[in-house]
């Protein structure tokens, strides 16, 4: 069976962007590949390095919000980065022969000095992450990654690394290949990317009353003041919502919209209706496993001691073909 990896940065609690555009995919993924999924929690120290306060509470929230959605360890190793030394192993080894160039022309990381003010203050961690991702990725010998078109650049970069060993050292890692997904594009509540840090997030672990009240202040067409105005729902985020959490309705809910049939709160109500029946099973399950987080735990330790089996094979393939074992 084909291998597939990928990992997600445990900056806190998932919110409703990930669970349709990451969660409701690697479900998709654990039914049809060998799959590793993995809390990329190393890959958090990259642009937060100064604020650890968090850093396992983070990590236990993901792995609740992951289990109570429905991805099973049944189907998927699921591991934490940190608990598989050979992650860092390799990517030290692979840093001794990516040529900085490599690193420094990535628009990625550009972009993230530029938003996060990290002019003076990036560190080699940041410029180095595309090391650390192509270990993730090839110590597993993974045929797919799952990736969005924008993130394409950044799988080629560890296809470069793949090559560049390989040819050095001999034939040992697999260039993956990109399985490419279309992620929803779910705004935020004020109408911007959807961003724990800009607190404009519904959370999976919302209660129904936090969602109802964040649906209730979210932008809407700023052209439709009164209840019989007509709309436009092409730019409204609250019919961006029901496009994806309410599709029987979408059409009704545009036509009326349109017309100025249907008001804003109206409106408003019956998405957060929709939304809460959506998230009702996913939260009771959430709850049910924050009581037995002994079990939790033990889930993510078993699967990092059965990636770490797969990963040290392939770290000590790769010592062996540079020479060092």
């Amino acid at each position: 069976m084909d291998v597939v990896v990928t990992g997600m940065r445990s900056t806190g609690p998932l919110h409703i962007g990930h669970l349709v555009g990451v969660i409701e995919n690697l479900k998709k993924l654990q039914e049809n590949y060998k799959s590793y999924f993995f809390i990329a929690d190393l890959h958090v120290l990259t642009t937060n390095y100064e604020n650890v306060s968090d850093f396992k509470k983070n990590r236990i929230e993901v792995m609740l919000d992951w289990l109570a959605s429905g991805i099973d360890p049944n189907k998927a190793t699921l591991f934490i980065q940190s608990k598989v030394p050979a992650h860092t192993y390799l990517h030290l080894l692979l840093s001794m022969i990516v040529p900085v160039s490599w690193l420094e022309r990535n628009p990625t990381v550009k972009e993230m000095i530029r938003d996060l003010e990290l002019s003076e203050n990036a560190s080699y961690g940041l410029l180095g992450y595309p090391v650390l991702m192509a270990s993730d990725i090839i110590l597993y010998k993974a045929k797919f990654v799952p990736v969005g078109k924008d993130q394409l650049p950044h799988l080629e970069m560890t296809r470069e690394m793949v090559r560049r060993f390989n040819f050095l050292y001999g034939d040992l890692f697999v260039e993956p290949q990109a399985l490419l997904t279309n992620f929803p594009n779910v705004p935020g509540v004020d109408g911007k990317k959807m961003s724990k840090s800009l607190d404009n997030d519904i959370k999976i672990s919302d209660t129904e009353e936090e969602t109802t009240k964040k649906i209730m202040e979210a932008i809407t067409d700023p052209q439709k003041i009164r209840l019989h105005d007509e709309g436009h729902p092409e730019i409204c985020t609250v019919f961006t919502y029901h496009k994806i959490f309410n599709k029987d309705e979408s059409e009704t809910i545009e036509k009326d919209c349109k017309s100025g049939a249907l008001g804003c709160v109206a409106c408003k109500k019956n998405l957060a209706k929709k939304l809460n029946e959506r998230l009702k099973d996913i939260r009771e399950k959430r709850e049910a496993l924050k009581k037995d987080l002994d079990t939790v735990i033990d889930i993510f330790e078993t699967g990092s001691k059965n990636a770490s089996e797969v990963a040290n094979a392939t770290l000590e393939e790769a010592l062996q073909k540079m020479n060092i074992k």
